[in-house]
């Protein structure tokens, strides 16, 4: 078989035409038509007022947080097992970013660890929907109101995640998606902010668009420092033809994990991932834990085997934000238990919206014949 990669795009000649008109258009930076129709089918589709496109969900991240306000010396509650952009785009504004361990069951932010967490300086929580898998978002609201603190949704991995019936992306004050290419759907590069404040939104339009003044007569002013961060009107094409095919990839998605754990779950040491009842998981990345005990080998040893012997492609999980050599010195002396041992125990598996169901019938034989 064929190198199996962890994600590749679904690219279809519809996206091509899409693409070809906003070329054929003469509007190729970050105006257009198509980057209005994005952000409109976009916010049709979550079910919220507002969406500003950016140019990735890192910029979509720092966007939201100066839209709110966060300066110097405050403090943003952040996961601690994370992807690196969440307390990059902190420490952007010059904030700092405040760590609080996983949950094992769900593996996102612990909400009965967040209150500890909170002083005088803190201003808002950013909650990353891990993996695809929702965060417990009703007793986080409950913290982030009784302290009155912006809630931050990172829903970068979970288009069309659900928790209780609402989907991601749609409780926090803003939320921020990505585009990136191994994403459920892709402009290559690009993000999105979404908010349902009509304030937020007119803030975050402007300081995207370097904060020129909205009047035409005086273009080259500028009441705040403002930011280069306009998704261009090709990705927009591209964006608005995978909105057509948004449900079908989170279908894609959904089968082929369902189809991963009726084949690893009676492998001893390999514990599937989560979904919680009142979940519905979208599996972005279709991620696992071994444990070494019981299935014999290491995460890098099967990962490596993986790759050598049957050509499979694979990755790690996220090393936690306290462990990154950037950030050592800021958490010195913390730990964070669950955290530490997801990413010691984690790896993800091909998951991309090409992915076939014969390609998964061979990871999972490959991951039951390179047990030891």
């Amino acid at each position: 078989m064929e190198r199996i990669r962890i994600a590749e795009p679904s690219l279809t000649e519809e996206d091509v035409s899409y693409v070809v008109e906003a070329l054929r258009s003469g509007w190729v930076s970050g105006r257009g038509a198509y980057v209005q129709g994005f952000e409109e089918a976009f916010a049709r589709w979550l079910g919220v007022d507002h969406a500003i496109s950016t140019t990735s969900g890192t910029t979509a991240l720092h966007l939201a947080l100066a839209t709110l306000g966060i300066e110097k010396q405050d403090e943003v509650i952040i996961p601690a097992f994370s992807m690196g952009a969440i307390p990059f785009a902190v420490c952007y504004l010059g904030a700092k970013p405040v760590l609080v361990d996983s949950e094992w069951n769900t593996w996102n932010m612990d909400p009965g660890r967040i209150a500890e967490k909170i002083t005088p300086k803190t201003r808002a929580i950013i909650v990353m929907h891990t993996y695809g898998h929702p965060a417990d978002m009703g007793p986080i609201l409950e913290v982030a109101r009784e302290h009155d603190l912006y809630l931050v949704e990172d829903a970068a991995e979970a288009h069309g995640a659900e928790y209780r019936g609402k989907t991601a992306g749609t409780f926090g004050d803003i939320s921020c998606f990505s585009f990136f290419a191994n994403k459920i759907i892709t402009t290559g590069e690009g993000g999105m902010v979404v908010t349902n404040n009509a304030d937020f939104a007119e803030k975050a339009r402007v300081l995207k668009d370097m904060a020129f003044e909205r009047d035409p007569s005086r273009k080259f002013l500028h009441k705040y420092i403002g930011f280069n961060y306009r998704l261009t009107n090709i990705q927009a094409a591209l964006g608005s033809s995978q909105m057509n095919r948004i449900e079908k990839f989170i279908e894609i998605r959904r089968r082929n994990a369902m189809l991963y754990n009726s084949l690893l779950k009676t492998i001893e040491g390999v514990i599937l991932p989560p979904e919680a009842p009142w979940a519905r998981n979208v599996f972005w990345m279709y991620s696992i834990l071994i444990d070494e005990k019981a299935y014999g080998t290491t995460v890098e040893g099967l990962m490596k085997t993986l790759q050598e012997e049957y050509d499979v492609e694979t990755r790690p999980f996220f090393v936690p934000i306290h462990q990154q050599p950037v950030y050592v010195g800021c958490y010195s002396g913390q730990t964070y238990p669950i955290a530490e041992k997801l990413s010691a125990m984690g790896m993800n598996l091909p998951s991309g919206n090409t992915l076939t169901e014969n390609q998964v019938r061979y990871v999972a034989d490959a991951i039951k014949e390179a047990r030891r």
